[in-house]
Order: C-alpha cells, then sequence, then structure tokens
C-alpha cells in the first residue's frame, strides 16, 4: 500500500473519531441544556423555599459539577464507540443512550412538575432517578468490558447521581 494512501486512511480515521467525539459532546450538552431551563427557572422559585437535606450542596456548585460530569460521560462512551466493531458495543451505547434519556427526564419532572402536581411530581422524580441509577451502574460495568477508562469516566458520574438521589429523597420526606 502506497504511503499516501495509508496516511489518507489514518487521517480519515482521525477525523470519523473527532467527529464522533464532538457528536457525543454535544448530544450530551444538548440533553444538560434542556435540563438547565428547567432547574434555571426553579432553582429561585419553588426550589428555594424547600426544605432540603441538610447535606445539600450550594445550588453555584451543580452547573460546574453537571459540565465536568457531561464531559467525562461523553468522553467514556467516545471511548466505547471507538471500538464501535467490537462485540457488544452497541449494548453499551443503547444503555448509555437510555440512562441519558433517563437523565433529560429527571429534571423537568423534579423541577418543573412540581408547581402542575406537586409532590406526586417529586415522588415520580425519585422513581426515575432510581431506575437512573441502575442504568448508570449498568451502563459502567458494560463500559468496562470495553475499556477501562471509559468505567473509570463513568465512576464520578454515578456517585453523584446516587448522591442525587439522597438529595431527592430527602425533598419527598420534607414535602410530606
Amino acid at each position: 500500500m502506497p504511503l499516501h494512501s495509508r496516511v489518507n486512511r489514518q487521517n480519515t480515521s482521525t477525523l470519523v473519531s473527532l467527529l464522533g467525539l464532538l457528536a457525543f459532546l454535544a448530544i450530551s450538552f444538548a440533553v444538560a441544556g434542556f435540563g438547565s431551563i428547567w432547574s434555571i427557572s426553579q432553582v429561585n422559585g419553588w426550589y428555594a423555599s424547600a426544605n432540603k437535606a441538610a447535606w445539600s450542596p450550594p445550588n453555584a456548585v451543580f452547573g460546574p459539577v453537571w459540565t465536568i460530569l457531561y464531559t467525562l460521560m461523553s468522553i467514556a462512551a467516545w471511548l466505547v464507540w471507538r471500538q464501535r466493531h467490537a462485540q457488544d458495543v452497541r449494548r453499551a451505547l443503547t444503555l448509555y443512550v437510555v440512562q441519558l434519556v433517563l437523565n433529560c427526564l429527571w429534571t423537568p419532572l423534579f423541577f418543573g412538575a412540581y408547581p402542575l402536581i406537586g409532590a406526586t411530581a417529586l415522588w415520580l422524580s425519585l422513581a426515575v432517578i432510581g431506575a437512573l441509577d441502575v442504568l448508570v451502574a449498568l451502563t459502567l460495568l458494560t463500559f468496562l468490558r470495553h475499556s477501562r477508562s471509559a468505567a473509570a469516566l463513568f465512576v464520578p458520574y454515578l456517585l453523584w447521581v446516587l448522591f442525587a438521589t439522597t438529595l431527592n429523597a430527602a425533598v419527598v420526606i420534607f414535602a410530606v
């Protein structure tokens, strides 16, 4: 194979890989943007006066933490996607997409639905985040089969979602 063919193939592969990473980042930050529409509108609304857990961080912490987490999640998914011809990658990425959908649903349910349906929204959001806990753990374990780095990048997300579950549960308990 001539050298220029190998170089062109390598450049194409690098470009495809870079575009894949950008796509994962774009999707994750679209989810983040959608969620922020709902949370920003209510952080100074009903949520400001809600009884929260003593361990609840200041509202200013959430934006930077989620920005870091969405970036790590995207890189993790991209690392797995780069092995897209390997067995079981489709399952791993399907789990990733499903957990991302649940992640996307939680914020409007918790923040946006509460003014409309009250405590029912908090209970439903607790069920969604509980399912999200399970799916994030399954995604992490599935990613581990393909890339230790991808699984390691998912650990902070799992820990934060578990922490967020305790915050959601506390708001539910205090609202009852």
